[in-house]
């Protein structure tokens, strides 16, 4: 609260999650994604490591930037990073007494391992009422699979993700972005932020179970669900919908999304193919998709008439959706990109200067903070047992040569 008034004093931009302690648990994507965000909007991210390797994907390359994983450097920023060895009982004490003072703890740990050590919610609650405890699991606390490991690919395999992407006539495939880690990370965030509106109105914190299982099947199935149809791949078109898709140019693609019948006179119009609009077959969207493929041959023959900055040059004003399939190096040239902010460059103390994806969200409020870097492992460990827990320099170097903490010399 102090920090909070002498910010409002000064002046300063008080970021929404200013003053709130979150204890991170997590390592990989999902959770480190979601306290990501949670550091962005301003709140204080202790990530717990094991001593020697920590997060896994500190190892996850190349590639590599200096001796950092590209990977880890990615979703860490603004956190501080405590090495604790949580198998050992005075390690296990610490994660007590840090939960016992912070407001969120994250952690993907397989269901009932915390539990173990003193560390599930029904303990970790009863010292900290108030305490906010988001589990990310690969199927859910419970049930048959709650015990077998998740990850991204295999939850996208078993939720049909796969099955419904990749070529018309190929073989499954996997997306390109661990879609399903970020979609539990962006709904564990959610979860957290709806549970300490709920913590503001009833004093008191909440479990929550949050899985990549879950968080991938709410993506999809309502065909099957209302129909009993078995789903199939499209590439990059729609089941539903015509035109609405990649065409190959002259020289690319570009996708092109008419999702109403003025859109598709529209796009008849850019591509001077008038006389399809008085085509019987083509009046209706539910015509075009009983009649796609005649439809879409056509349209394709046109497209690769021209190039795809001409397409879009032609398509500017238009009113319909289009965009060039670009490259990744195409996207971070995009003047819409740039303007966005999604470049975030920061110093390193081993990796030099790095640039990340910056936070996707803006606020009227304050401007994001200059990002503190992705941490070394236990960079902060002793600062957050001497400011936080408020131990002793006695109590500090008893823990570090009992090996149940560790600390990187790196500042």
């Amino acid at each position: 609260n102090f920090q909070r008034l002498h910010l409002m004093s000064t002046g300063e931009q008080l970021r929404p999650l200013e003053g709130l302690t979150v204890l991170d648990l997590t390592r990989v994507l999902a959770g480190p994604f979601a306290t990501m965000i949670l550091g962005d909007l301003g709140a204080e991210v202790i990530k717990v490591e094991r001593p020697g390797a920590g997060d896994d994907t500190r190892a996850w390359g190349p590639p590599f930037v200096g001796a950092e994983s590209a990977y880890f450097l990615s979703v860490n920023r603004n956190k501080k990073s405590i090495c604790v060895d949580l198998k050992h009982p005075r390690g296990a004490g610490v994660i007590q007494e840090l939960a016992g003072v912070c407001d969120v703890l994250v952690e993907n740990y397989l269901p009932g391992k915390l539990h173990q050590m003193g560390l599930g919610y029904d303990q970790l609650s009863r010292v900290n009422p108030r305490l906010i405890y988001c589990s990310i699991s690969g199927y859910g606390q419970t049930g048959p699979q709650s015990q077998s490991p998740g990850y991204d690919s295999i939850a996208s395999a078993v939720s049909g993700m796969m099955h419904i992407t990749g070529p018309e006539d190929g073989e499954p495939v996997r997306p390109g972005v661990a879609m399903t880690d970020l979609a539990t990370g962006l709904y564990a965030h959610g979860a957290i932020m709806a549970a300490l509106l709920q913590q503001h109105r009833t004093g008191r914190g909440v479990h929550i179970d949050c899985n990549l299982l879950s968080s991938q099947v709410r993506g999809g199935g309502v065909r099957h669900l209302n129909s009993g149809k078995e789903a199939r791949r499209w590439g990059t078109a729609h089941e539903s919908i015509v035109p609405y898709q990649g065409f190959r140019t002259k020289d690319g693609h570009i996708v092109v999304a008419a999702g109403n019948d003025k859109q598709f006179v529209k796009v008849c119009r850019v591509l001077q193919l008038m006389e399809l609009t008085d085509d019987p077959k083509y009046k209706t969207n539910t015509l075009r998709v009983q009649h796609r493929k005649q439809l879409l041959h056509t349209l394709s023959q046109r497209f690769l008439q021209e190039q795809t900055a001409d397409w879009l040059r032609r398509f500017e004003g238009s009113g319909v959706p289009v965009g060039p399939i670009n490259s990744i190096q195409e996207v971070f040239s995009d003047p819409q990109v740039k303007h966005n902010g999604l470049i975030q460059k920061m110093n390193h103390p081993t990796a030099g200067s790095i640039a990340v994806p910056g936070p996707a969200v803006r606020f009227s409020s304050f401007r994001p903070a200059e990002p503190t870097p992705p941490p070394v492992i236990g960079q902060h460990t002793v600062q957050v047992l001497r400011h936080t827990l408020s131990y002793s320099d006695d109590v500090i170097q008893s823990l570090l040569e009992s090996k149940a903490v560790a600390q990187n010399e790196v500042s």
